[in-house]
């Protein structure tokens, strides 16, 4: 558990390190996740040997005390937030184009790290809180670096974040009211089907579909992913809408009595299958690069919706291996294509999707680094999206009467498709004669590929993976 705590503690102190020291910031902030990513990895490791491990904060036990748990699941999650940590700084420290440089984008970066560190390893509910508005307020600052045409999609982003967080400490009340425990191992075993329970998961529900911008609560995520800084929008995108996802996986699948549990799946389902159509087509349709790179993580969060809300409707636990892989994927995924995106957009001058025309002549490697991640966004085999739906398309084959989820997932994969290839096609075409003060950033382009190879080749160790996370499910 020490090695868990190290992970959070070192972009914690890195942060505060910085407020002081300024020179060098980048440097010291690469340092700091790769030092993260290693105690991460190692206590990976350690959970995968020797199991579940907890910790009470302050010697106290629940249910005065906070609880902290690490087990495969949140080592797993910790390790991919340093690693998507360490792949962005490395980024904003080198490209070019990068609009962070000198910025208050390092300072915050770390204390996004740690919020979400403190987030996978607690099992409290007000902790939970706790973290959610330190990921919302560090979220909304980092996209105001980009400047006064961030201003508006980021005070829409923090006014729908404080409506929600409102949301959720209410039903965190009414349950703490009822029950009088925060401790999620101590509310499983007491909760009940009653009026209470009902409206404080309600309320719980709507907070951390809005933070998690899960459709039909998403309408803040394209404007404000698509106005931040490059690094930024992959970081928002890869990892901040994810926390919300964890906390509303744990609430249904550990807390929310079966008989809650079962028809909200359904509800979730039918969600994430809009979700993926609806994403899909406004993705398909507008005209800038990075608005159709943030609605696509409105569709493809669909997947994770859908998986979610059969995991719950049919209580099968091999679903839960299908929700966090199409979380990692897609989390690798978005790196890719927000920094390829960005160094595209960067470099020719233009944040139309019409700019892309002949890019595979102009700017291959950033190109192929978007084709390559868009691969696994439609699931071509053997990337880390189509082992995701493979999991989440076995038990919908294996049954006649689930045919329509399966077409469902079918249509958004289509969909997927549909958007993906309208970059591609276009990039195919003869380029256009570059702008005069075109600069590529080879170093910055080859970086944006790294996460999609590494998206691709989830295939290798899927197995292993697929244990891990069958094991954590309800």
């Amino acid at each position: 558990m020490s090695l868990a705590l190290a992970s959070l503690l070192i972009p914690l102190a890195t942060a505060l390190l910085l407020l002081f020291l300024r020179s060098r910031a980048g440097a010291w902030v690469i340092v700091a996740s790769l030092l993260s990513l290693i105690a991460a990895g190692l206590a990976l490791s350690e959970v995968v040997t020797h199991g579940t491990r907890t910790l009470a904060i302050g010697g106290w036990d629940a249910p005065l005390g906070i609880r902290f748990e690490l087990n495969t699941l949140s080592a797993l999650l910790l390790t991919f937030t340093a690693l998507v940590h360490l792949l962005v700084a490395v980024y904003a420290e080198r490209s070019r184009h990068s609009q962070t440089r000198d910025t208050d984008y390092w300072p915050l970066s770390c204390l996004l790290h740690a919020s979400l560190a403190a987030l996978w390893l607690s099992r409290d509910l007000f902790n939970w809180y706790v973290t959610l508005e330190l990921l919302g307020l560090v979220a909304v600052a980092m996209i105001v670096i980009a400047g006064p045409k961030a201003h508006g999609p980021a005070l829409r982003y923090l006014l729908l974040s404080l409506a929600a967080s409102l949301c959720y400490l209410l039903g965190v009340a009414l349950l703490y009211g009822r029950y009088g425990v925060l401790d999620i191992e101590l509310l499983a075993a007491m909760t009940e089907v009653n009026h209470t329970t009902r409206m404080a998961l309600l309320l719980m529900t709507l907070g951390l579909m809005l933070k998690a911008a899960l459709w039909p609560l998403h309408l803040w995520l394209p404007a404000a992913h698509a106005s931040a800084p490059t690094a930024v929008s992959a970081l928002l995108s890869a990892l901040v809408v994810k926390g919300p996802l964890f906390i509303l996986w744990l609430l249904w699948s550990r807390i929310a009595p079966v008989e809650l549990a079962q028809p909200a799946g359904l509800l979730f389902a039918l969600a994430g299958i809009v979700a993926l159509l609806a994403g899909g087509w406004a993705a398909l349709r507008t005209p800038f690069l990075k608005t159709l790179v943030a609605y696509s993580t409105v569709a493809q969060l669909g997947y994770a919706l859908l998986a979610l809300g059969l995991l719950l409707h049919w209580q099968r636990s091999e679903l839960s291996a299908a929700l966090w892989l199409f979380v990692l994927a897609h989390g690798l995924a978005k790196v890719s294509m927000f920094l390829a995106a960005g160094e595209m957009q960067a470099t020719l001058g233009s944040k139309r999707v019409s700019a892309l025309k002949g890019a595979t002549q102009t700017m291959p490697i950033a190109m192929f680094a978007f084709a390559v991640a868009g691969g696994s966004l439609i699931g071509l085999p053997p990337s880390g999206g189509f082992v995701a739906k493979w999991i989440l398309l076995q038990p919908l084959l294996a049954e006649p009467a689930h045919w329509p989820w399966a077409l469902g997932v079918l249509l958004g994969t289509f969909a997927s498709a549909a958007y993906v290839f309208r970059v591609v096609a276009l990039a195919f075409d003869r380029a256009d004669p570059n702008p005069p003060d075109y600069n590529p950033d080879a170093f910055a382009q080859w970086l944006a590929l790294l996460p999609a190879l590494v998206v691709w080749g989830m295939a290798l160790y899927s197995e292993p993976l697929i244990l891990w996370l069958t094991e954590v499910g309800p």
